[in-house]
């Protein structure tokens, strides 16, 4: 065998430089099997044997703790390619096809470029030529088995630990509030705080419905949650701060709590940078499901609950409901179905204003299909029919429910206080302890004295902190549960639908009470819009609601006052039309008396003769026409119009008028300067009391 190897090594490959590479797969390998990498190491020889001087043989170590199932993150490995493609190596040293990849697509590229470069390849067995064919087979056959080992090595693993998990006896890192004890069994955590602040958020979360809220109520009670260091320094230590979304999440989601052993939440895939992901499964392609399998904190029917109660609050998914209530005024946010197609409806608000009007809206043609809206309805319209069903429907058992949120309220302070206090006594103790450690202390020992004094300071301050925290709160507390505040609330269950109707009412809260009893809407859009609503517990109820009619029927006014209008002007004014239609009670669409430039714009509107077009009809003369006709100015006209000389008819303001023909009569001068008219329509002339001129 020696010979036959080195009858495969000529001149051309000794003038190339030899590569040795070593790997271990994993850093507990490196440290505990170095008898393996000394023999990695030890094939140097085998290339000085060879004929490679030892400054020649390059040793690429940089992959020692990594697996060679795939060739990302291998840094060593992609050096040693790079090398063999460019023609640099004569040959390759591995102690066996394992070390350099166990991975068919990574060790057959290897193999191609090193048969294109001349590159021979070195295992314990022997040396290879991949340019032979013979050779080439004999190494593939090797990285197939090399493959398939590592395919049996992790099928005996998996096996075992799924084995074991099948009888639920396979030790998994639980979540806070449960621990094993010492014989290896479930159980809850020993200490009543932790087990206490579990429930709390558990009972919290069956209240609020939205794991933002539960943040939220919890960090307003200033409540701290629990968790234990897994790893490193003060492995086991209870630290205590506050919560986050996420770790709610986490929590609600694991089946731990309900007393169920899992195995398989979740599967390792590769992203399109082939880096190894956890994908989270469904409930239904779990691996292990054992119910009851130790206590828990919550039954499975209420896991199950709290599960559904997720999913609803995701957003806008297919066939699921809306999210948690929102700030917006719409009140059947995330309830409403479209009649046409079936999906979910979105809120869209428009700017009207100096507010928003909010519109249902179908979208999912648009969003999923690009296609076109299913129908759009007016929101206003259709949330006041559904709330006037609502105070209906409700109003018979406003006092119950009413009461029902006293006790919540009271309940829900209970447990906030509850919780401070536990971790009140538990700061307690934290200082009690420090105390008694300095109190043991030897008094010579100063640096351990002065380090056992600091901590001893620094758990009085935190109690000191603690104990004014509490007392703030209890008063607040106190004010929310005094006589003041029962009385208040005894008070609003007389009257529910004031108390609906109450601006200080938040449109979460109405979104809040509507979810309690109503459970979808459904739209319809025609000429009219047809309103299906589906009780909690399948009862429904069906009501049609009027379109709001468009801007420019709203602006339009009554058939009734435009004719009055008509009439009013062959003898008014417009001002005079408008003090009428106010006298009678009419308004315009705005609510708005009518005034003469309001009368005026109808006039137009609808294309009515104006006073003065009518008095023109009639034959009626301006001043300058008079004038023109008595041969006088038209001053004088104007002055005999004002006194009552001249019959006059006013067409707009105090000034503006037209005069009655003089019917071919002629003004003559009277006594005292006065004109006098042989017209039977003049008024006459008085006689003078003065003396003549």
């Amino acid at each position: 065998m020696p010979s036959e190897s080195a009858l495969k090594i000529d001149a051309d490959h000794l003038r190339r430089d030899a590569f040795l590479y070593v790997r271990q797969s994993s850093l507990r390998q490196v440290f505990e099997n170095t008898e393996s990498t000394q023999r990695q190491y030890a094939l140097r020889e085998r290339a000085v044997a060879l004929g490679w001087p030892i400054e020649r043989v390059h040793v690429i170590d940089s992959d020692l703790g990594q697996s060679g199932a795939q060739a990302q993150g291998r840094d060593g490995f992609q050096h040693l390619v790079t090398e063999v493609a460019l023609g640099h190596a004569g040959i390759v040293l591995g102690l066996e096809v394992s070390r350099l990849a166990r991975n068919n697509a990574d060790w057959h590229r290897l193999l191609e470029l090193a048969a294109l470069s001349h590159t021979l390849i070195l295992d314990e067995d022997g040396v290879y030529d991949p340019a032979h064919f013979n050779d080439r087979l004999l190494l593939g056959l090797k990285g197939t088995m090399s493959e398939a080992e590592l395919h049996i090595l992790r099928s005996r693993l998996q096996g075992g630990i799924l084995n074991k998990a099948r009888r639920g006896e396979l030790e998994i890192p639980l979540p806070i509030g449960l621990t094993y004890d010492g014989l290896g069994r479930v159980v809850l955590d020993p200490d009543r705080q932790v087990q206490d602040t579990v429930r709390l958020l558990f009972d919290v979360f069956d209240a609020v419905g939205s794991a933002c809220a539960v943040v939220r109520r919890l960090r307003a009670q200033q409540v701290l949650f629990p968790r234990r260091i897994r790893r490193g320094i003060g492995k086991g230590d209870l630290l205590w701060g506050s919560i986050d979304v996420s770790r709610v999440l986490q929590i609600l989601h694991n089946p731990r709590y309900a007393g169920a052993f899992v195995y398989g939440r979740s599967r390792t895939g590769c992203n399109a940078q082939l880096h190894p992901v956890q994908r989270v499964v469904g409930q239904k392609d779990w691996k292990v499901l054992i119910r009851d399998a130790h206590p828990g904190y919550i039954d499975w029917p209420q896991f199950e609950r709290n599960a559904l109660r997720l999913r609803q609050n995701l957003g806008f998914a297919p066939g699921e409901r809306g999210r948690m209530p929102r700030e917006g005024q719409a009140l059947l946010q995330g309830r409403v179905l479209c009649g046409k197609c079936g999906a979910r409806m979105r809120v869209h608000y428009e700017a009207l204003g100096a507010g928003l009007r909010a519109y249902y809206r179908c979208s999912e043609e648009v969003v999923r299909r690009a296609g076109k809206p299913c129908q759009a309805v007016h929101g206003p319209a259709v949330d006041a029919a559904v709330s006037a069903l609502l105070l209906q429907t409700v109003a018979p058992a406003a006092i119950e429910v009413a009461l029902a949120v006293q006790d919540e309220i009271a309940q829900r302070i209970g447990q906030a206080a509850e919780r401070r206090q536990a971790q009140l006594e538990r700061a307690r103790y934290e200082a009690e302890l420090a105390r008694r450690r300095y109190a043991k202390v030897d008094p010579d020992n100063r640096l351990v004295a002065d380090a056992l004094e600091a901590d001893w300071n620094h758990r009085l301050r935190e109690l000191d902190a603690l104990q004014q925290l509490q007392d703030r709160q209890r008063q607040s507390d106190e004010t929310q549960l005094d006589d003041a505040a029962r009385q208040r609330i005894a008070e609003l269950t007389s009257d529910f639908p004031r108390v609906w109707n109450d601006a200080r009412t938040s449109a979460q809260e109405r979104k809040r009470m509507l979810a309690l009893l109503v459970e979808d809407v459904t739209l319809v859009a025609g000429p009219s819009i047809a309103v299906h609503v589906r009780w909690r517990g399948g009862h429904t109820q069906s009501l049609s609601v009027d379109k709001p009619r468009p801007i420019a029927q709203i602006r339009k006014t009554p058939c009734e006052v435009v004719k009055l209008i008509d009439e009013w002007l062959d003898a008014s004014t417009d001002r005079q039309v408008a003090a009428r239609l106010n006298e009678q009670g009419h308004r315009n669409w705005k609510g708005q008396s009518f005034t003469s430039r309001t009368v005026m714009s109808v006039r137009r509107a609808y294309r009515l003769r104006s006073r003065f077009e009518r008095l023109r009809a009639h034959g009626m003369l301006t001043g300058q026409e008079m004038a023109e006709q008595l041969g006088v100015s038209s001053t004088t006209i104007h002055q005999l119009g004002r006194k009552g000389v001249l019959a006059r008819h006013l067409y707009g303001n105090h000034h503006r008028c037209l005069y009655e023909p003089p019917n071919g009569g002629q003004l003559v001068r009277g006594v005292g300067g006065r004109y006098t008219s042989h017209c039977a329509s003049f008024i006459p002339a008085q006689p003078s009391t003065q003396g003549a001129v």
